[in-house]
């Protein structure tokens, strides 16, 4: 991890050296999610709720995943430029340098400009926090924070598997779009406002439902017994990160090199 720090402090420098472009790249990144987030206000404004969902309730889905979405973009944006490591053989490098290709992609990118987003999310957040009816306690305290991060490390699989099809399709395919911004669209919203098989997919396949919708019954105290089971549900959700590494290896040792 020392080593991990030292490349986030050098890319964090190098960030900084223009300090007006930096402050208004923050501007902008603030203020652009306000898009989505107006479109979710007035559609309430309009109809009161949603399923049976108060507009605060659904704020928290929204800033919940608009923060996983920031953090992960931010620490994982080595993975998400990584396709051009395999155009212009620069992952050759990092194969013959002595530490894990994970770590050292992970430590090419950093994007501290996020940090935009990320306090508009939060601002959202603690506003839903304080409107929605919850009865806070220790445990709801540690679900919600295992809720951030386990959707932070989602969306970090994700990216890493969008990085892995580099290794045979020479560039990241736009589809991947579909399970990064698409997924962050959908999974703004409770998932029980969809049909069917898009729960299921967002449950079992793509497992966004485990840091947002399930611990939400717990958050709300909508389950009836057994609700702790619920409060576990995030950690189980992380998990999703086990077999994205398992796909990144496979690329790797299925990578020959760009031969430059």
């Amino acid at each position: 991890m020392k080593l991990y720090f030292r490349y986030i402090s050098y890319l964090l420098k190098s960030q900084l050296q223009y300090k007006a472009s930096f402050i208004m790249t923050v501007i902008a990144q603030f203020m652009t999610p306000f898009g989505l987030f107006a479109g979710i206000y007035f559609l309430f404004e309009r109809f009161g709720s949603i399923k049976g969902w108060t507009r605060y309730e659904v704020f928290i889905c929204y800033a919940v995943v608009g923060a996983c979405f920031s953090i992960a973009t931010c620490f994982a944006r080595g993975f998400d430029k990584f396709a051009n490591m395999i155009r212009t053989a620069s992952f050759d490098r990092i194969l013959v340098r002595p530490r894990g290709t994970v770590l050292q992609v992970l430590g090419s990118g950093f994007d501290i400009k996020r940090i935009g987003s990320l306090l508009q999310t939060a601002i959202v957040l603690i506003v839903a926090l304080a409107g929605a009816d919850i009865s806070w306690s220790l445990a709801k305290m540690v679900v919600l924070i295992n809720m951030l991060v386990g959707g932070s490390i989602i969306f970090s699989g994700v990216y890493m598997l969008q990085a892995a099809a580099a290794f045979w399709t020479i560039e990241a395919l736009e589809v991947a779009n579909i399970f990064t911004h698409g997924m962050k669209e959908h999974a703004s919203y409770p998932l029980n406002i969809f049909p069917k098989w898009i729960t299921i997919f967002f449950t079992y396949v793509i497992p966004f439902g485990t840091v947002n919708y399930l611990p939400m019954q717990y958050l709300l105290d909508r389950i009836d017994g057994m609700g702790w089971v619920y409060a576990f549900i995030p950690i189980m959700g992380s998990l999703f990160i086990l077999p994205c590494i398992w796909a990144w290896r496979m690329g790797v040792r299925k990578y020959s090199s760009a031969g430059s």
